[in-house]
C-alpha cells in the first residue's frame, strides 16, 4: 500500500508544478508555436515514392547509375483531342518555337494522330526538375489553353500535385474540424470544453508540422495525412484530462481539481498511448522507407499531443473554468443497454460465430489482389494528371517505359541485343546508340574503313587516313599503323567524335559548309552520347504495349533481360522503370506485411500483458482487433477490388495500435465492474460507460478516414484514407457487439490466466458506520478504491471484499453499534 501512495503523491507533486508553473509554460510554448510556425516553409517534400525503396534494390541503384553517368532530357506527352490533322500539324512549329523544347514528335500515324486526337511527344532542352523545362512547359499550357488538351509529364508534376494535394487536405481538415466539433458538442458536458480541447490539439498539430524540419525531407503523403491522423489518433488525451477534470471539479475548486484530474489522467493516458506508439513503430521496420517516414512522424505527433495535453491544457482549463463552468449541457450520447442485454444472450452464439468469419476473413484478406502502382489505384477525385493519362491511353494505347542498362564497351553486343529485342512482341520501340541510323547504309555504331568514312563525309581521302592514325595513335592501337591503315575500322560514331575534337584543336580544315554540317552532327551525336553511353553503361530505352504492372508484364521483365544476358553472359543488367519498380515493391511487401503483422501484434500484447496482468486477456483483444484487420481487407476481396499495398500497411499498423485502445477501455471497464455487480449487470454497465469515449474517439478516425479517402486527390493518400476509415467502423462494431460476448464467454480464461489470480468469487457488501477492514477491497468507500487495506474508517462501503491468499478473506469488523450491513 506504502508503494501505491507514493506512486500518487509523485504524479500529485508533479501535476502541481505544471499547475502552478502554467504562466512559464505559457511562454515555452508561444515560442515553439513561433518556430514551429517558421519553419514549416523550410520543409522539404519528397513526391517520388521510389525514394523510399530498399537502398539495395534494382529500382534505386539503376536510378543512381542513371542520375551519375547519363543525361535524361525532360519530356510530356501532350494530347489536343477535337482537331483537324492539318491545324494539329500547324502547332508544330509553335510548339518548336517554345524556348526550352528541343524537339517535338509528331506525324500522320496512328502513334500521333487517332480519330480527332492528336498526340505530340515533346522533348526539353534540360533535365525534368531544372527550371528551362518548367517554365517551357508552363508556356505550352498556356499556348493550348483554349483547346481541349491533356498532359502527361513528370515536368512541373511535383509542385502541381503538392498543390493539389495541400488544397485536399485543407478542405478535409476544415471538415474534420466540424466533425470533431460535432462530436463533442455531443458528448461533452461543457460547451466551453470545445475550444479548450481545440486549443490543445491546434498547438500539438503546429508543433508537430513545425519540428518537421528536423527530419530534412519527408514524403508527401505523410506530410498531407499526418495532422488528420493526429487529430483522429490523438485528440482522445485531451478528453480523458477533460472529463477527469469535470469529475473532480464537482467536488474541489477549479485549481485543485485540474491537479488531481492531471495527477490521474498522466498515468492513464501514457498507458493508452503506448498501443499507438507500438503501432506507429512497427512501421518504421518496414523494407519500404514510407513506413518509417510516417511512422516516425506520427510517433512525434503523439509526442507532442502528449507534450500538449500535460503540460499546456492545465492551463487553458484555468482559463476556460468559469466558462465552462456556465456551459453545461447534459450528454447526448445515450446508453446502449440493448447492446449489453444482447451481449448477455448471445455469449454462447457469438464468440464461435466470429472464429468461424475470423478464420474466412483471414483466408479472403490473404487472397487479395495487391497492386503497387500509383497510376493503377482508383479513387474517388482523380488528379488532373490521372484524367490526362487515362485519356491518352484510351486514345493512343498504354505506353509503358523500359530502360536496360547494359555493361559498356561492345557496339556489337548492343547490335545483337537491340536487334532481338525488337523482335520481341509486346516491344513498340526500342532505342541505343547501336540502332540509330546515320542514313540508309549505316548505324551509328558501324565500323567502318577510312575510305567509306571519306565518301560518308565527304573528305579528302588522304586527310581521312591521317585522321586514323592519330585516333590508332590516340587509342594506342599500334598494329594498323603499320599493317595498312586502309584495313583498320572504327566506329562511325566515335570517329565523328574524334574528327570533331582534331578540328577543334585545329590539327583539321573544313570549308564553311562542312563546318556548319560537323557542327550540327556533333551536337547530335554528342547528345546521343550523353543520352544513351555512361562511363561503365549503355542505356536502351523500351517503350512496351504492356500495362504498368502485372505478371504478364513481369514475365516480359524477365525476358528482356535474359535476352541482353546472352550477349554479356555473367554481367549484371540493369531495368528500371514503373515496371521494375513496382516488381520491387512486390517483392518486399511479403516480409514487410509479416514484420508489421508481429511486431505490432508483438509490441501491443506485451503492452497489454503488463497492464492487465493477465496472459489470456490480451490474446482475446488482439484477437478481436486483428480480426477487425482482417475483415477490413477482406471486403475489397469479395468485391474483386485490388488493393494498394502502402494501404494495406500503413492501415494495418494504425488500426491495431489506434483502435486497441477501444478494446482496452471495455476491458478495463468490465475488469472494474465485475468485482462490485454480477457479471451479466457488469457489461451492461460496461458498455454505457465506455460508449461516449468509443463513440468521441471512434467516430473522428472513421470519418477522418472516409473524408480523406473521398476528397484527396493523391491516389495513395485516398487509398489510405478510405481503408482507414472502413478498418475504424468495423473495429467499433467488433467491441460493442462482439468483444463483451468474448469476455463473457472467455471469463474463466482471464481468471485462470491472471498472474494474480482472484480465488473469491463475487462478493459484495453494503456496510455503514465504524469498522477496520484487513484485506483487500475494491468498490466505494466515499469515493472509489482498490488497494490492500489494513486499518480503520467511519462511513459507509459498497464493494468486493477478496483477498489475494488463498484459504484467506478479507475480514471486517464493525467498532460501534449502529453499524449495518446489506
Amino acid at each position: 500500500m506504502e508503494e501505491k501512495k507514493e506512486k500518487g503523491n509523485f504524479w500529485l507533486t508533479v501535476a502541481t508544478f505544471i499547475v502552478n508553473k502554467r504562466k512559464a509554460i505559457y511562454v515555452l510554448f508561444f515560442i515553439a508555436v513561433i518556430y514551429s510556425v517558421a519553419s514549416m516553409n523550410k520543409v522539404s517534400v519528397n513526391q517520388d515514392i521510389t525514394k523510399y525503396l530498399p537502398a539495395d534494390s534494382e529500382t534505386n541503384r539503376g536510378l543512381s547509375l542513371m542520375e551519375e553517368q547519363f543525361l535524361t532530357y525532360g519530356s510530356a506527352r501532350v494530347m489536343v483531342s477535337n482537331i483537324t490533322y492539318t491545324r494539329a500539324e500547324e502547332l508544330v512549329e509553335k510548339l518548336e518555337e517554345v524556348n526550352g523544347v528541343k524537339e517535338v514528335a509528331f506525324d500522320d500515324t496512328e502513334d500521333h494522330y487517332a480519330g480527332t486526337n492528336a498526340l505530340y511527344d515533346i522533348t526539353f532542352s534540360a533535365e525534368e526538375e531544372e527550371q528551362i523545362s518548367k517554365d517551357a512547359m508552363e508556356e505550352i499550357r498556356d499556348m493550348l489553353s483554349d483547346y481541349d488538351t491533356y498532359v502527361s509529364t513528370e515536368v512541373g508534376s511535383e509542385e502541381a500535385s503538392s498543390k493539389a494535394l495541400e488544397k485536399d487536405m485543407n478542405l478535409i481538415l476544415v471538415l474534420a474540424v466540424i466533425i470533431i466539433v460535432t462530436v463533442l458538442l455531443l458528448s461533452t458536458k461543457a460547451y466551453m470544453e470545445i475550444p479548450v480541447l481545440l486549443i490543445t490539439f491546434g498547438v500539438a498539430a503546429i508543433l508537430n508540422k513545425g519540428t518537421n524540419y528536423w527530419l530534412g525531407t519527408i514524403s508527401s503523403v505523410t506530410d498531407s495525412i499526418a495532422v488528420v491522423l493526429q487529430l483522429a489518433l490523438a485528440i482522445d488525451y485531451a478528453i480523458i484530462l477533460c472529463d477527469r477534470f469535470m469529475e473532480e471539479h464537482e467536488t474541489m475548486d477549479a485549481e485543485n481539481a485540474v491537479k488531481v484530474a492531471l495527477s490521474k489522467a498522466i498515468p492513464e493516458i501514457s498507458a493508452s498511448s503506448l498501443t499507438t506508439i507500438s503501432g506507429m513503430v512497427a512501421m518504421m521496420f518496414m523494407q519500404f522507407r514510407l513506413g518509417y517516414d510516417m511512422g516516425i512522424v506520427l510517433v512525434k505527433a503523439i509526442i507532442f499531443s502528449l507534450i500538449s495535453v500535460f503540460m499546456l491544457m492545465p492551463g487553458i482549463l484555468l482559463l476556460f473554468a468559469k466558462g465552462i463552468d456556465r456551459s453545461h449541457h447534459r450528454c447526448y450520447v445515450p446508453n446502449i443497454t440493448f447492446a449489453g442485454k444482447l451481449a448477455n444472450k448471445t455469449k454462447y452464439i457469438i464468440p464461435p460465430l466470429f472464429v468461424l468469419v475470423l478464420v474466412f476473413a483471414f483466408l479472403k484478406s490473404n487472397n487479395c489482389q495487391y497492386i503497387y502502382d500509383t497510376s493503377s489505384v482508383e479513387s474517388a477525385k482523380k488528379s488532373e494528371s490521372k484524367i490526362a493519362q487515362e485519356k491518352i491511353e484510351e486514345a493512343f494505347g498504354v505506353s509503358n517505359q523500359l530502360v536496360v542498362m547494359v555493361p559498356g564497351g561492345s557496339y556489337e553486343s548492343e547490335e545483337g541485343a537491340l536487334k532481338e529485342i525488337e523482335k520481341l512482341d509486346y516491344v513498340d520501340s526500342v532505342l541505343g546508340l547501336a540502332n540509330v541510323s546515320i542514313n540508309d547504309d549505316y548505324m551509328l555504331t558501324d565500323k567502318i574503313s577510312p575510305r567509306n568514312f571519306s565518301e560518308l563525309t565527304d573528305l579528302d581521302i588522304e586527310i581521312v587516313r591521317l585522321l586514323y592514325v592519330a585516333y590508332a595513335y590516340n587509342q594506342e592501337q599500334y598494329g594498323p599503323v603499320f599493317t595498312g591503315i586502309d584495313e583498320y575500322e572504327v566506329p562511325i560514331i566515335d570517329m565523328f567524335l574524334f574528327l570533331y575534337d582534331q578540328y577543334q584543336q585545329g590539327y583539321v580544315t573544313l570549308d564553311s559548309e562542312m563546318d556548319k554540317n560537323l557542327n550540327e552532327l556533333y551536337d547530335t551525336l554528342h547528345d546521343a552520347k550523353q543520352q544513351l553511353q555512361g562511363t561503365d553503361y549503355s542505356r536502351f530505352v523500351l517503350s512496351l504495349r504492356l500495362p504498368v504492372e502485372g505478371e504478364e508484364t513481369y514475365a516480359a521483365l524477365d525476358e528482356v533481360r535474359a535476352v541482353c544476358q546472352k550477349y554479356y553472359p555473367g554481367k549484371e543488367i540493369i531495368l528500371v522503370g514503373n515496371s521494375t519498380s513496382d516488381h520491387d515493391l512486390m517483392s518486399s511487401f511479403g516480409s514487410d506485411n509479416l514484420i508489421i503483422s508481429i511486431l505490432t501484434a508483438l509490441f501491443v500484447m506485451l503492452i497489454l500483458f503488463f497492464t492487465f496482468q493477465s496472459a489470456g486477456l490480451p490474446v482475446l483483444l488482439v484477437l478481436t482487433i486483428q480480426g477487425s484487420i482482417w475483415i477490413n481487407f477482406s471486403v475489397p476481396a469479395l468485391s474483386g477490388s485490388p488493393v494498394f499495398f502502402i494501404a494495406y500497411l500503413i492501415v494495418s499498423a494504425i488500426q491495431m495500435g489506434a483502435t486497441i485502445d477501444y478494446a482496452i477501455v471495455i476491458s478495463n471497464r468490465y475488469l472494474q465492474l465485475k468485482q462490485v455487480m454480477p457479471i451479466r449487470d457488469a457489461i451492461v454497465e460496461t458498455l454505457n460507460q465506455s460508449f461516449p469515449t468509443i463513440f468521441t474517439s471512434g467516430s473522428i478516425l472513421t470519418c477522418a478516414g472516409f473524408l480523406i479517402g473521398k476528397i484527396a486527390s493523391d491516389a495513395t493518400v485516398a487509398s489510405i484514407g478510405i481503408a482507414l476509415g472502413r478498418g475504424t467502423l468495423i473495429s467499433i462494431i467488433l467491441v460493442l457487439f462482439v468483444l463483451p460476448q468474448i469476455l463473457l464467454f472467455g471469463d474463466f480464461i482471464i481468471e485462470k490466466t491472471a498472474l494474480t489470480i482472484n480465488l473469491s468469487k463475487y462478493n459484495t457488501r453494503e456496510i455503514g458506520g465504524r469498522m477496520t477492514v484487513n484485506g483487500h477491497v475494491k468498490g466505494f468507500i466515499q469515493g472509489e478504491i482498490d488497494a490492500e487495506i489494513k486499518g480503520s474508517f467511519q462511513g459507509r462501503m459498497n464493494a468486493s471484499l477478496e483477498t489475494r491468499i488463498p484459504g484467506k478473506q478479507t475480514e471486517i469488523e464493525m467498532l460501534e453499534d449502529g453499524g449495518e450491513e446489506k
